[in-house]
C-alpha cells in the first residue's frame, strides 16, 4: 500500500500519500503499541466477486486496468500507478477480512491501517483519492460472517457520498456522517441533513452538517450524545465500523476544524458500547502527518482497553453546532421516536439564547475559526479536495 503513490511530478505532493501510512506506524511503535500489543491480519486481495457486491463490474475493471499504466486520473485529484489496483484490493480484502474476523469472535476489534482510502467510491465511480469502498466491503463481509445489521460512523470531515450511495436502500446498514457541509459548498456537496435515504432505507441515512469551520471537541461529543448514540443504541448493531477519517482534527490543511485526538478518543470510547465492543475502525482521510499520528494512536489506546483521555460528560456546543444538532433531530425524529424528547429538551435549551451557558463562547468560537482556515471557500465548489492542500 506504501506503493500506491502520484507519479506525475508536481509542485507539490498529494496530500494523500505513502508518509500517512508511515507516520501512523511509527508513533504506535513509539507508544510501544505496535506490534507489540496488536496482532497482525495476514494480507489478501480482494476478490473480484466480493467487490461487485459493492461496485459494478465496468468500475472493478477501470481499476484493474490501471497496472498496465505508468500513472492515470480517474478524477484532477484521485490518481493511480501501477501499485494502485493492487494497493486498492489489499486494503479492501484486509477490511473485509477484519470485519469477519471480530463478528465471528476470534478477534475483539480492529484498526485497519489501510490506503488508498474509500468512502468517496460509489457504486460505479472511484473519486475524492479512493478507488474501492473499504467500509461497504467490510460491511458486506460482516454480515456474510453472521451480522444482521451493521452500523457505520462516519467521522471524515469529507461526507462519505460513495457509502451513502451504497446503502441507501438497505435498512441492515445505518450510516451515520458527521462532516462539513455549508450548504453543499463544502466538498463533495452531498450529505444534507434531508438525505436520509430512499424506499427501506428511509431513516438509516443519518447526516450531521457542519454549518462551518473550526467545529471542534465539544461539537462532535455533544452531537453524539443526542443524536449518533440514540439512534445507534436503538438500531443495536452486530457490530460498528467508523470511518475514521482524521482531517477533521486539529492542524489539518484540508479539513479546517478543530477535533484534537482526545477527541477522537472519547468518540471512539463512546462507541464501543454499542455492539459489545464489536469495533472495526477503518482509515480514511487525514493530511497532516502529525495530526493523523496522535489522533490514530488515541483510537487504539481506546481499542487495547485503556480509557478516554478525557471525559466530556457535559460538552458545550458553540451556537452553530446546536442549530446543526436540531435541525438533523428535527427530520430524523419521525424515523427514530427515541430523539422526540431529546428534539423537545434541546428546544428549549436554544431558545435561552446564545448568551447561555449552553453554548460555547462565540469570541472564541470565531478565534478558533481564524487558527484553523475558516469557512469552507469557493475552491470547493470545483470538485478538487487537493486545490486547497496546495493553496
Amino acid at each position: 500500500m506504501l506503493l500506491h503513490s502520484e507519479m506525475e511530478m508536481k509542485p507539490n505532493p498529494h496530500p494523500e500519500r505513502p508518509n500517512r501510512l508511515r507516520a501512523i506506524a511509527a508513533s504506535l511503535a513509539a507508544a510501544g503499541i505496535f506490534p507489540s500489543k496488536c496482532a497482525l491480519v495476514p494480507p489478501r486481495e480482494i476478490t473480484k466477486e466480493e467487490l461487485v457486491m459493492v461496485h459494478t463490474s465496468d468500475h472493478v475493471e477501470s481499476v484493474e486496468q490501471t497496472k498496465n499504466m505508468l500513472y492515470s486520473y480517474f478524477t484532477s485529484d484521485t490518481y493511480a500507478n501501477g501499485h494502485s489496483a493492487c494497493a486498492a484490493k489489499l486494503a479492501a480484502g484486509l477490511c473485509a477480512d477484519l470485519a469477519s474476523l471480530i463478528v465471528s469472535g476470534r478477534v475483539r476489534n480492529g484498526f485497519a491501517l489501510v490506503r488508498p482510502p474509500g468512502h468517496h467510491a460509489g457504486v460505479k465511480q472511484a473519486m475524492g483519492f479512493c478507488l474501492h469502498n473499504n467500509a461497504a466491503v467490510a460491511a458486506l463481509a460482516a454480515q456474510k460472517a453472521g451480522a444482521k445489521k451493521v452500523l457505520i460512523v462516519d467521522w471524515d470531515v469529507h461526507h462519505g457520498n460513495g457509502t451513502q450511495e451504497i446503502f441507501e436502500g438497505n435498512k441492515s446498514v445505518l450510516y451515520i456522517s458527521l462532516h462539513r457541509h455549508e450548504d453543499g459548498s463544502f466538498y463533495p456537496g452531498t450529505g444534507a441533513a434531508d438525505e436520509v435515504g430512499d424506499l427501506d432505507g428511509k431513516g438509516f441515512s443519518v447526516n450531521i452538517p457542519w454549518s462551518c469551520g473550526g467545529v471542534g471537541d465539544n461539537d462532535y461529543i455533544f452531537a453524539f450524545q443526542h443524536v449518533v448514540l440514540p439512534i445507534a443504541t436503538e438500531f443495536a448493531p452486530d457490530i460498528t465500523i467508523i470511518s475514521a477519517g482524521f482531517d477533521a482534527a486539529r492542524g489539518d490543511p484540508l479539513g479546517c476544524c478543530d477535533v484534537t485526538p482526545a477527541g477522537y478518543s472519547q468518540m471512539t470510547s463512546m462507541l464501543t458500547a454499542c455492539s459489545e465492543g464489536k469495533l472495526l475502525v477503518i482509515l480514511e482521510g487525514g493530511y497532516n502527518l502529525r495530526s493523523i499520528s496522535s489522533s490514530a494512536t488515541e483510537v487504539v489506546k481506546v481499542l487495547l482497553g485503556h480509557g478516554p483521555s478525557y471525559g466530556t460528560d457535559a460538552a458545550a456546543p458553540s451556537k452553530e453546532g446546536m442549530q446543526t444538532v436540531l435541525q438533523v433531530l428535527d427530520i430524523q425524529q419521525k424515523y427514530w421516536p427515541v430523539l422526540v424528547p431529546i428534539f423537545a429538551s434541546l428546544q428549549v435549551q436554544a431558545q435561552q439564547g446564545p448568551t447561555s451557558s449552553n453554548y460555547v463562547n462565540a469570541e472564541n468560537m470565531l478565534k478558533r475559526r481564524m487558527l484553523t482556515g475558516g469557512p469552507g471557500p469557493v475552491w470547493w465548489k470545483w470538485g478538487s479536495k487537493r486545490l486547497l492542500y496546495e493553496v
